[in-house]
């Protein structure tokens, strides 16, 4: 069936050779293991060890890291191999176009753009409310309070903190629910925009159309910000560790490990947005492997470390609030420390936000030059080399969303377009394997066909667990996304013309 139609090596390595769509290689293997670690590590390291250590696994919480690195390695090691075998922007998009079919690739980068907007826009909300907090306490006493209508969107909700599935739409994206989301000065009455979010989205917006080079540097440095605060809670901590408080280590046995495992296992969603950058990489063979697997390495040694130190400092019976990083700092009486992690957190989000709203327009970007949405989306800019259109009009949809939308309203647009994404990449590489042997693999999935099975069978039943309202969501905008394929994208497509 021509909807089953599929792009060979060959044609998407030529499209990205034609000057109209060719972006600017300067991605080495430190900024692709950068940009994951930049979107990996948010501020659900801050908040995710101690909430699910008090609720679900206590000290064992450990092993919850370590279960759910396992399975979200599964996925990575597939995302490696593609990405090194197929250097081509757009991610599980264009990997589904060369395996799967058009209709397959339509599916999950329509269903890839929602994941990443939204996302975005969940997270630069989230930034206005951690800036207007800083600012407001820091110069609020000299009477430079941020107004609140400026910081409130007209539609409110004030039920939102009571959103059941909030903590779960905030994981994938590193973000949890922190004080200063529950105390946001925009929770209360209607306003008129949300300013800081804006302002914000549109800096980011403005540094990507500058330039991926420029970008990366900017994050290359975020990163190193919020390592530094991390490293500095490990230094400070570490020495006050009594393993007394790791017993009992498991006190809601195995089961609650595994809980917890599928909650954490969202907080590593992130080094597939390294995969969007596969084009700009200078050596894409060799590095992207490294930016995808490094990032996550590092990722889970992080993850673990900060686990074990907040449990064998403070008894995991008091970890369960939204700051429990700072409260292991308070206990040993370091306010100087529990500051720096109003910065770490503060980096977190900002390097989060980054990578989201460069990964996006990489997927719109592939989509256009294929011809399954309108052609002009396509152009890069002439002096800059960047994918200019997609990034101006992702960073105005993400604005115009976080500057007037509650929480709420854009926490329920969320779907489950990762996971989804992660199946099709794992699927993907079992059919290349077997139909296309001859091409030429600088990274392979060991363990083949096991560990890639293994990664279908791990996300499909982290989507079966999923609330039914989830999946609603999700079939409506798929649903959509197929009306629009079928009234344009199927007879535009550039691969039925050639």
């Amino acid at each position: 069936m021509s909807i089953m139609r599929t792009k060979s090596l060959n044609e998407l390595l030529d499209d990205t050779s034609a000057e109209h769509h060719r972006l600017k290689k300067t991605l080495k293997a430190v900024d692709l293991v950068a940009i994951g670690i930049g979107c990996i590590i948010g501020v659900g390291i801050f908040v995710l060890p101690g909430v699910e250590a008090a609720t679900h696994a206590g000290p064992a919480i450990i092993l919850s890291f370590a279960i759910a690195a396992l399975a979200c390695g599964c996925s990575a090691l597939c995302y490696a191999e593609l990405a090194a075998m197929i250097p081509v922007a757009g991610s599980a998009y264009t990997y589904g176009y060369a395996t799967l079919g058009e209709i397959f690739a339509w599916i999950i980068g329509w269903d890839l753009i929602l994941e990443y907007m939204v996302g975005a826009s969940l997270v630069s909300i989230g930034w206005s409310a951690y800036f207007v907090n800083l600012v407001n306490n820091t110069l609020g006493p000299f009477g430079l309070a941020i107004p609140s209508v400026l910081t409130t969107p007209p539609f409110v909700d004030k039920t939102f903190i009571h959103f059941p599935a909030f903590t779960g739409v905030l994981a994938p994206i590193g973000l949890n629910l922190p004080q200063v989301l529950r105390e946001a000065p925009w929770s209360a009455q209607p306003g008129i925009l949300n300013l800081p979010a804006v302002i914000i989205v549109a800096i980011i917006t403005w540094l990507l159309v500058l330039g991926i080079r420029e970008s990366a540097r900017v994050n290359l440095i975020i990163v190193a910000i919020k390592m530094a605060v991390l490293l500095v809670f490990i230094g400070v901590a570490v020495w006050y560790v009594d393993p007394a408080n790791w017993q009992p280590f498991m006190p809601f046995g195995f089961g609650g490990v595994v809980t917890a495992a599928a909650i954490v296992f969202l907080a590593y969603v992130g080094f597939d947005a390294v995969s969007t950058t596969a084009e700009e990489a200078v050596n894409p063979q060799r590095d992207m492997p490294i930016g995808i697997l490094g990032s996550l390495f590092i990722a889970t040694f992080f993850y673990m470390v900060v686990a074990a130190i907040m449990t064998g400092v403070v008894s995991y019976k008091l970890l369960n609030v939204a700051d429990p990083v700072a409260l292991v700092l308070n206990v040993l009486q370091k306010p100087w420390a529990s500051a720096l992690v109003s910065v770490g957190a503060m980096a977190g989000i900002t390097s989060v936000l980054l990578v989201l709203l460069m990964g996006q327009p990489r997927i719109l970007f592939s989509m256009s030059r294929d011809r399954l949405l309108p052609a002009f989306l396509s152009r890069v800019h002439p002096r800059y080399r960047t994918p200019h259109l997609t990034t101006i009009f992702t960073g105005a949809v993400v604005a115009v969303a976080a500057a007037l939308l509650p929480i709420t309203i854009v926490a329920e647009l969320c779907s489950i377009g990762t996971l989804f994404a992660f199946i099709i990449v794992c699927a993907g590489v079992i059919v290349l394997r077997y139909t296309r042997k001859e091409i030429h693999r600088p990274f392979k999935v060991p363990l083949f066909p096991y560990l890639p099975a293994l990664g279908i069978l791990l996300c499909g039943y982290l989507m079966i667990s999923l609330p039914w309202m989830t999946w609603i969501r999700f079939l409506l905008w798929l649903l959509l996304g197929l009306l629009i394929y079928w009234l344009y994208s199927y007879r535009h497509s550039l691969i039925s013309k050639r």
